[in-house]
């Protein structure tokens, strides 16, 4: 029988205290509750079109920014991932999904590879959804890709609306992270690596 490929993560820093549960192998569910309700609203997508189940009890100086919030449950996200998928035996690696949202469209591509690299394009004529900035979601995409070890590429081919810009980059992000970290029944357990290191 294959090991469960769940983690706990708890972080806890002056600015923020986090615990988040993560299944990999879910069905979608999730409880979300970081006190910033876009950022909730993002995460419950994530974890529905990924097919993770995921828990995540934020408290963060949310009277101050989002700031501090947002890229710390990146980081533990990312921790989440890394410890859950363990020596990364069969994964399929490579991810990536082309994401319409309405006017928007996102291309995310993931690469499990054991390096944190992010190349992020994605702006909007706007970048306000209430009090909630864009550009948060680059921060956050940052930290999950040095907290996990990956590439991720993450470009928006066009778009206006901010909510949609954001929902399209958060949604591409779940379905690449579903492809890669797939088990690929024909690797016979092995790494997807020619250095037979991840």
């Amino acid at each position: 029988m294959a090991k469960a490929r769940v983690a706990t993560i708890s972080r806890k820093t002056a600015e923020t205290d986090i615990v988040l549960k993560l299944g990999i192998d879910g069905t979608g569910a999730s409880k979300i509750d970081t006190g910033v309700p876009f950022f909730d609203h993002m995460l419950t997508l994530f974890a529905k079109h990924g097919l993770f189940d995921l828990e995540v009890r934020a408290k963060g100086d949310n009277d101050v920014d989002y700031h501090h919030t947002v890229e710390d449950v990146g980081l533990v996200l990312g921790e989440a991932f890394k410890q859950a998928l363990g020596d990364k035996l069969g994964i399929t690696r490579y991810g990536f999904f082309l994401l319409p949202m309405d006017e928007s469209l996102a291309r995310v591509v993931v690469d499990l590879s054991g390096r944190a690299c992010l190349v992020y394009e994605a702006s909007a004529p706007t970048m306000f959804i209430r009090d909630f900035n864009l550009v948060l979601v680059k921060e956050f995409c940052r930290a999950f890709s040095n907290a996990v070890g990956c590439n991720l590429h993450v470009k928006l081919e066009y778009g206006e609306e901010p909510h949609h810009v954001a929902e399209a980059i958060f949604k591409g992000l779940a379905r690449a992270l579903d492809a890669a970290t797939r088990i690929d029944p024909r690797t016979a357990g092995s790494l997807p690596s020619t250095k037979g290191v991840l």
